[in-house]
């Protein structure tokens, strides 16, 4: 049994727990989870139905059978063709799997368009949505994931120390300019394509957490926050540094950014088995808040990573979540002075048995390399 078979095979487990009948699946996370099959969402119809007992059944155009054979465990592969009902197919499989008047659980994201036509062949049914069992199964990561995460995080690390050598040449790039050197920078190490799109906020901009890149020139002295990724066999990389390429910093930097380091350190220092996710938030709020700068931290520790960029579980306030081993999550602690300049700085931690296991090694201090 492959790791995709193990996975599905445990998410039959759960439908059982939460009385679905199925669950079904569109292009998404939770497909690839399941299946080992990827692609994005188009406008053809394209199901995997996992149901609480038996084996799951894809429905797919014609023109992917082939591919979904080649890449996934699933061996009951239904086709339509461009000139038949995809609805009358549903109703088909549906009748096959005995999910008429059933509960069913559907990806989150499912496009409208599909959510209606299910709806429309299974008038009786009831729906929910498929994250009530597959965030329990995605939260803790197998070896497969992590090994995944540890290469997409190792081509961060590269990219980030490569990026940082520029030095004195990045200064007069545009942001944009510095995103584009970041992405082939990504590329060249190793990366699969971009996790999400380079934020490269420079100056000012560097306030604004979400700021992505735009055509303001980097200047001497300019902090510069630089957040990427790339994927790496479906798996994203997220690292954040904040450097100077040239020139004296703003006053107040240097000590902001020792600051943003002490509560990155220790919201690390809090991670171990056992401990809720927002003691984790705390630890790192607490230093920059004993600094005086707690306003100024706007937005949650970290985030779980994994199949998404952004997923269970949350470090955040209120999150009484037990850390368990296998969890991949963000910290990324930052201060953000409106106007001025931004520092943030995040690693991916991984929950271990006895602690944690830190995936970003490249340096975090802002100096040039």
């Amino acid at each position: 049994m492959n790791d995709f078979e193990r996975r599905a095979r445990a998410c039959q487990d759960r439908l059982e727990s939460v009385d679905a009948a199925a669950a079904v699946l569109f292009p998404s996370p939770n497909l690839y989870y399941a299946s080992g099959f990827h692609e994005e969402p188009a406008e053809r119809h394209l199901f995997l139905f996992v149901p609480a007992t038996g084996d799951p059944v894809f429905l797919v155009p014609e023109l992917y059978a082939s591919q979904i054979r080649d890449e996934s465990w699933v061996t009951d592969v239904r086709t339509w063709g461009d000139g038949d009902d995809p609805v009358a197919a549903v109703e088909t499989v549906a009748e096959e799997l005995d999910l008429w008047g059933r509960h069913l659980l559907v990806d989150d994201t499912m496009w409208a368009l599909f959510t209606q036509d299910l709806e429309a062949a299974l008038p009786e049914a009831t729906f929910g949505l498929a994250s009530e069992v597959f965030d329990d199964l995605r939260l803790r990561k197998d070896e497969t994931e992590l090994d995944a995460l540890r290469r997409a995080a190792e081509v961060a690390d590269q990219a980030s120390e490569e990026v940082r050598k520029l030095g004195s040449a990045a200064i007069g790039l545009t942001e944009r300019e510095l995103a584009e050197e970041v992405e082939s920078t990504l590329a060249g190490m190793g990366g699969d394509g971009l996790a999400f799109d380079v934020i490269a906020g420079s100056g000012p901009n560097g306030a604004k957490p979400h700021h992505s890149h735009g055509d303001r020139e980097i200047q001497r002295g300019d902090p510069v926050v630089l957040d990427f990724g790339a994927y790496v066999d479906h798996y994203p990389g997220d690292q954040t540094r904040t450097v100077v390429f040239a020139g004296d910093p703003p006053d107040r930097f240097e000590a902001v950014h020792a600051i943003v380091r002490d509560a990155l350190e220790a919201g690390v220092a809090a991670v171990e088995p056992g401990v809720e996710a927002q003691a984790v938030d705390r630890a790192a709020r607490e230093v920059i808040e004993e600094a005086g700068y707690g306003e100024q931290f706007i937005h949650r520790t970290g985030h779980g990573v994994g199949l998404d960029v952004h997923e269970p579980p949350y470090i955040v306030e209120g999150n009484d979540l037990e850390l368990e081993p296998g969890m991949v999550f963000s910290v990324e602690p930052g201060i953000y002075l409106d106007g001025e300049f931004g520092v943030r700085i995040e690693d991916l931690i991984v929950v271990t048995a006895d602690g944690c296991e830190r995936l970003n090694q490249s340096p975090r201090t802002w100096e040039p390399l």
